[in-house]
Parts: structure tokens; C-alpha cells; sequence
């Protein structure tokens, strides 16, 4: 989700990269409360950090979840700046399809209002 939101926020001024420890599908609700904000994820694909640990240098590395902040690597080569910004994982909540629905929704939104906070900070608005 953080991937297609600071796409949209930043267009082309970011090169953006995402990716898990142990990726997997992108759950598919996901994809649908993505759509009812406007963005489409359809071109992206889970990714593994390996995939790009010591490829590409990176000004920031956000981490979002508890455990990626405990096994993610702690150098990354070139790395400017770690960020720890945890947010639950909607695919952990059980219960109906609407209530899983509305813990994706929070979270998606949850990280928009961090992202949207972290490019004022830097002066992009």
C-alpha cells in the first residue's frame, strides 16, 4: 500500500522500492481499497529485500512492520536515512469479510496520513 501512495504523491521525483522479508501475493484486499482511493497496484508484485540489497542506494528506508523492524538488515549499503513507522497488518485480522475489509482501509489510510505528514517534513508537499 505505502508503494502506490507515494507513487501517487510523488509521481516520478522518487525512484520507489518496496519489499518484504518473505513476500508473498499482494493479499487481495489490498487491491480493492487501493481502487476506492483512486490508485491501481495492478503493476506491482511482492518483492524480496534480497532483491535489491546492495543494488540500488536508497536516501531512505522505511520499515512498516514489527518484524521487519526486528529482521530486517540493519546495513544496508548506501542507506541515507531508516525510518520505523509500524503499522498493524490488516491480513492478521480475522472475522468477516467486511471487517477485514474496514482493518485494511484504516491501516491504508493510517499510512497515507504518515506519508503525507513525512513529505512535508521534507518540503514536497
Amino acid at each position: 500500500m505505502a508503494e502506490g501512495i507515494l507513487r501517487k504523491h510523488v509521481g516520478d521525483r522518487f525512484h520507489i522500492y518496496s519489499a518484504g522479508l518473505n513476500p508473498d501475493r499482494i493479499h487481495p484486499l489490498v487491491g480493492l481499497v487501493m481502487q476506492e482511493i483512486g490508485i491501481d497496484i495492478s503493476g506491482q508484485r511482492s518483492k524480496g529485500v534480497q532483491e535489491y540489497l546492495g543494488k540500488i542506494t536508497a536516501h531512505y528506508l522505511i520499515v512498516v512492520c514489527e518484524n521487519a523492524e526486528r529482521n530486517c538488515p540493519k546495513l544496508f549499503p548506501g542507506l541515507g536515512e531508516r525510518l520505523y513507522w509500524p503499522f498493524d497488518d490488516p491480513a492478521a485480522v480475522e472475522g468477516t469479510e467486511d471487517e477485514q475489509r474496514e482493518a485494511f482501509r484504516r491501516v491504508r489510510d493510517e499510512i497515507a496520513a504518515r506519508l503525507r505528514e513525512w513529505l512535508f517534513e521534507l518540503g514536497e508537499k
